[in-house]
């Protein structure tokens, strides 16, 4: 792993410097030189943060009373893929963004590309970077600097209503991607207007990450190019799967986290929920009548043996006009590797993230609210889920035009008319489109 990491950090910042001509780490003029902890008045730095994560103000509630040096004004925009990428974007444009934000990891490259986001890589030393999963680390480190601070891990997550399940005669959550079928045609015979669970087409991330759990590599960073291939085996078997499932009516096709959604599942008419270690907080507060109904497995594999890719997961990018640098990094810190820092995240019980830091995760078990899942230990789960996570993945620099291709054309499938693997083809062309417009070198088919 270590060579292929190597080997992406190289091309990363060949692409990225060819991108944005951002010079990563080259010269004193990419580093930053600002604040220290207070004002040259010695009053309170005062740092404007934007962000959707759920708990997100209980944690700059408990920084601001903890800290008198930096003071944290928050803004909860919406989610990235519901406009609050758009948001951040035009406001890094426009010269007024925030000091500090949230981007999540396939989106994080795009914006290091773009020039929008500052190299903190002299802010986190040795011991900062050794309390994170490496894992985590390697997606915030592009072309050898560091662009982020990493909040959580999202390894896969399957939820699911045990009394629908047990109504349909399923005893034991699904194994293996076959298994899943099989029990998503008797969540339908059971009541025909139930499904098993609902593929979002508005989030190509749900469809990524069963790409990346089944060994597929969109993206992988030569010495001089980036080998693109939307088309391999896993991507094809993936796409043949899900098609097949919508084709035969056996899941939902809605957007994600929509009223349609929700409604869906509040009359019981979804049964399951494909998310990630942060969807058990998501479910508790969207279903608060559902409490003990609910349980969470490992996500199906092919061949019933662990794996998983990620969804999601959150990181504090620092922006590229802030004069506050210091002070925003010192706040991710807290935020990311304090026990009093995701506690207040967790014990709102909005949130069930996995942190990325390991040596945190007894603090997230003990904090988190297991009641709306029957008292499971849930991060015992997460736990061995994040042990599985495929190591290959790498997200390209792009990713928003990526996902924008995959967006318009998942669209289709609600209506029937929608090719999986037709929509991956196309978003594969408008990305190597796209990479060679913003002069990067692109290797592959």
């Amino acid at each position: 792993m270590t060579s292929s990491v190597s080997r992406r950090r190289t091309t990363l910042g060949i692409a990225i410097g060819a991108a944005s001509a951002l010079c990563l780490g080259l010269l004193t003029g990419c580093s930053d030189d600002s604040d220290s902890g207070t004002g040259a008045d010695g009053k309170p730095v005062t740092l404007t943060f934007w962000g959707w994560a759920k708990g997100t103000k209980e944690v700059v509630d408990a920084f601001n009373a903890s800290h008198k040096d930096i003071k944290v004004s928050y803004k909860e925009i919406p989610s990235g893929v519901a406009g609050g990428y758009a948001k951040i974007s035009n406001a890094v444009k426009a010269g007024n963004a925030p000091d500090l934000f949230n981007v999540e990891y396939p989106q994080l490259p795009d914006f290091v590309s773009q020039g929008a986001v500052k190299d903190i890589s002299d802010q986190v030393d040795p011991a900062l970077e050794g309390q994170y999963l490496p894992q985590a680390i390697d997606l915030v480190t592009l072309g050898g600097a560091k662009w982020a601070l990493p909040l959580d891990a999202s390894p896969q997550t399957f939820y699911y209503r045990k009394d629908l399940f047990e109504k349909a005669g399923i005893k034991t959550p699904p194994k293996t991607w076959d298994e899943f079928r099989t029990d998503a045609e008797k969540i339908k015979k059971a009541d025909p207007k139930s499904r098993i669970a609902t593929f979002f087409p508005d989030d190509p991330s749900t469809f990524e990450a069963m790409v990346w759990q089944a060994g597929g590599r969109w993206f992988k960073a030569g010495e001089k190019a980036w080998d693109v291939n939307f088309d391999d085996n896993a991507t094809r078997e993936t796409a043949a799967y899900w098609q097949k499932m919508i084709d035969d009516d056996l899941v939902h096709v809605t957007p994600s986290f929509s009223q349609q959604w929700t409604n869906s599942l509040q009359k019981g008419r979804t049964a399951g929920y494909l998310g990630a270690a942060w969807g058990g907080g998501v479910l508790g507060t969207t279903l608060p009548d559902q409490k003990g109904k609910w349980a969470a497995a490992p996500m199906p594999t092919a061949d019933g043996k662990p794996a998983s890719g990620m969804l999601g997961g959150t990181t504090f990018a620092v922006s590229k006009d802030s004069e506050k640098t210091e002070a925003a990094v010192e706040f991710a810190k807290w935020a990311t590797t304090t026990e009093a820092g995701i506690k207040a995240r967790i014990a709102t019980g909005t949130s069930s993230a996995y942190p990325a830091a390991p040596a945190l995760v007894p603090v997230a078990r003990k904090a988190f609210k297991t009641d709306f899942l029957g008292g499971q230990d849930v991060y015992a789960d997460y736990e061995d889920a994040a042990r599985s996570i495929n190591e290959d993945w790498t997200w390209g620099p792009v990713m928003g035009v990526t996902n924008n291709a995959l967006r318009d054309s998942f669209a289709k499938l609600g209506s029937g008319d929608g090719d999986i693997l037709g929509s991956v083809r196309k978003a594969q062309q408008d990305t190597r489109s796209e990479l060679k417009n913003r002069g990067i070198e692109v290797s592959g088919r």
